[in-house]
Formats: C-alpha cells, structure tokens, sequence
C-alpha cells in the first residue's frame, strides 16, 4: 500500500543504556490520584482519579527547552512518574515527565461545563526523560518525585501516596482503551503545583534514577 501523504514523523524518546528508541504511541494522563494534591485543587477527595489524554506531538524529548504557550497567563508544572508501556500490555519502562496546564483555560472550561483539550493539549505540553527499562523491579512505591525552578524545591512526594499504583492503573485503562506498545502514562502530580514564568529553569528527577532539565523561553 501507497500513502496518499507522507506518514508523521514517529515521537521518539531515548532509552537509557541503549541504542534502540522508544516510539511514543498514545499518551494518557492521570488526574486527582494524590489527595493531597486534590485538596489542594479544591475537589472533593471522596472523587476516584480520572483519565485524560494529549496527542503524542506534545511530548518533547530531553535537552528541549520549551516555548511559553500561548492564551495563557497561568502556566502550571505537575511533575509525574511516567510508565511506558511495552509488548502484551507489559510495564517496559519508565521516566519522569512533566503535565503542563494552562490553568485559567482549565479553570474556565470547568466552570463552563466544558473539555479541558485547550488547557491540556499545545505544543511542548509533556516533557519527558529517557525511558528507564524496567529490568526486574515491579514496586513503584519507594520512588521519589522531584521538581525545582530556579533551583528551589516546589514539589516533592513519593509514589507510595498514589491512589492507583500503576499496575492499576493500567488494569483501569485497559478496560476503556486498548492500551498498545509505545503508549505512555502520566500516573498523576502530588501536592505544590504552580506557576511558570518566561525564563524559569526547571529540573525534575526521580532522585538516583533519572532527571530531566528544561528552560520556560
């Protein structure tokens, strides 16, 4: 079969200790899977977390630095721990990544009854590390998430305080989407949330494990 156009360039993210790629598929996002960080949003933490997802050209690879979006004068960072997801519905890695928000959009749409697409989907939305492949390690729970801006702490928290850990997570997706090799998941944001300004140095790491720096232009 021809192509009536040129097939997209795939989305591709290093893979720590290796040659090989990691060509991003689809990408899914988790909300409210902290509590402490749905108190601080003002929900109700009774509400079970909730999915939604940005288009893979949102995914910006380590070593880019990021245009400010926008329509916005509200830029938010959630650092997250990112699971990429391999053959047969399998855990094959994972990285750090960040969800950017433009919050008022997201406020408005809220009040308004409507999608949040705006707020969550442009250009530069997801940046993520390299991809860690999972070796043997099956527990999340003693991973630390890190984020600083200009070199002050401004979130921190571990994975053990997830409301979904990622084995159920995934478990949850698959019976909503059919979850494919190449797809990523942002597992959610713990508490401190907040603004970026133009010319803001951002750094995020799992502490030992894997980090990634970017620059708000």
């Amino acid at each position: 079969m021809t192509f009536q156009f040129p097939k997209p360039e795939s989305i591709t993210l290093p893979i720590q200790g290796s040659d090989n790629g990691f060509s991003v598929n689809h990408v899914y996002c988790v909300g409210r899977n902290y509590k402490a960080h749905i108190r601080e949003m003002g929900v109700d933490v009774k509400e079970p977390p909730l999915f939604f997802s940005k288009p893979n050209w949102a995914v910006v690879k380590p070593g880019t630095d990021i245009d400010y979006p926008a329509d916005t004068k509200n830029l938010n960072y959630e650092v997250e721990l990112v699971i990429a997801v391999g053959e047969n519905m399998s855990i094959f890695g994972f990285g750090v990544g960040v969800d950017l928000t433009r919050r008022d959009l997201q406020t408005k749409a809220k009040n308004e009854g409507k999608p949040w697409f705006r707020s969550k989907c442009f250009a530069g939305s997801a940046p993520v590390s390299e991809i860690i492949p999972i070796g043997d390690r099956t527990d999340f729970s003693g991973f630390n998430l890190t984020l600083t801006v200009n070199g002050k702490v401004k979130q921190m928290g571990s994975c053990n305080d997830m409301i979904w850990n990622p084995g159920e997570i995934m478990c949850e997706l698959a019976g909503e989407v059919p979850l494919q090799a190449g797809d990523l998941i942002f597992t959610g944001t713990p508490e401190g949330v907040g603004k970026l300004e133009k010319g803001d140095d951002v750094v995020i790491s799992i502490p030992e494990l894997v980090e990634l720096s970017f620059k708000i232009c």
